[in-house]
């Protein structure tokens, strides 16, 4: 006799999967925002900027695009060429107890 299918059990998983889905997605656009460096835009001019790209026609989208992809290509490169040729003075401030600049202890 076949087991009768669980179909709550199902929806609840496609239920988590598709919120796992959307947090990866809000995590992601977070991400770009950061490596794009325009985590320093203030919020309103990020957000009509965004309002701009989804409204311009698709040549003025197509060139950003290039530029969008030449940033993430020379970001790439970059950390080639950081990861194949060490910087003597990243390896001393590792052997440090040293907290990096971004992790130093605040004094109020």
């Amino acid at each position: 006799m076949r087991k009768p299918r669980d179909y709550d059990a199902e929806l609840e998983s496609l239920d988590q999967k598709a919120r796992a889905l959307k947090q990866r997605k809000i995590s992601q656009l977070g991400e770009l925002v950061i490596a794009c460096r325009a985590d320093t835009v203030p919020v309103d001019v990020l957000a009509g900027a965004l309002l701009s790209v989804s409204s311009s026609s698709a040549s003025v989208q197509e060139a950003w695009r290039k530029a969008g992809a030449a940033m993430f290509q020379r970001k790439a490169s970059s950390n080639k060429r950081r990861t194949t040729a060490p910087n003597p003075a990243s390896a001393s401030a590792a052997d440090s107890d040293a907290l990096p600049l971004d992790r130093q202890p605040r004094t109020a």
